[in-house]
């Protein structure tokens, strides 16, 4: 990151969180901004710490993906990306309170969906509103899913991270 952007977000009263992974600096954008006690989560998606995709779909001849067996290992690491992301603020998937699931299969998604997500939350019954939408496209054509957060952080949480100004940006 550039120190003109550190500063620029700095001022703004804004915090952001990068992966280093190509396409930020590609299309331009982070990965998460916290605002206050608000923490916004761009879309997600299975991808390793150098930004290769993990159970990426077989694709057909015309480059759309030719089944959706993946749906599940996609969705997992997902999740585990968001949890990354929200750590580096002081939070975790409790805080979340909105996430909206952007899938080229519903049927797919929603055969994995209530497991995936249990396990992720670490209850039966996770206490965040959730969207479940069938999209035509994603960003990369192997991407199954694509998830995006809302978090808010506690009083405890946001008072103990506004004492320092970057809680950290950019680690892996």
């Amino acid at each position: 990151m550039q120190r003109d952007e550190i500063n620029a977000g700095a001022i703004n009263c804004k915090e952001a969180a990068y992966f280093d992974v190509p396409w930020e600096d590609a299309y331009g954008y982070a990965q998460a901004i916290k605002v206050g006690d608000t923490i916004h989560v761009s879309g997600q998606l299975s991808h390793d710490e150098k930004g290769n995709l993990i159970a990426p779909a077989s694709l057909d001849q015309s480059g759309k993906p030719a089944e959706f067996s993946m749906m599940e290992q996609q969705m997992r690491a997902t999740y585990a990306n968001a949890a990354k992301l929200l750590a580096r603020f002081g939070a975790t998937l409790d805080n979340v309170v909105e996430e909206t699931l952007y899938v080229l299969d519903v049927g797919a998604a929603f055969a994995v969906a209530g497991r995936v997500r249990k396990e992720a939350y670490g209850t039966t019954r996770p206490q965040c509103a959730s969207n479940l939408i069938g999209v035509l496209r994603l960003a990369f054509p192997e991407q199954l899913i694509e998830i995006t957060f809302t978090a808010r952080l506690s009083e405890q949480k946001r008072s103990r991270h506004d004492n320092s100004p970057m809680s950290r940006v950019n680690e892996t």
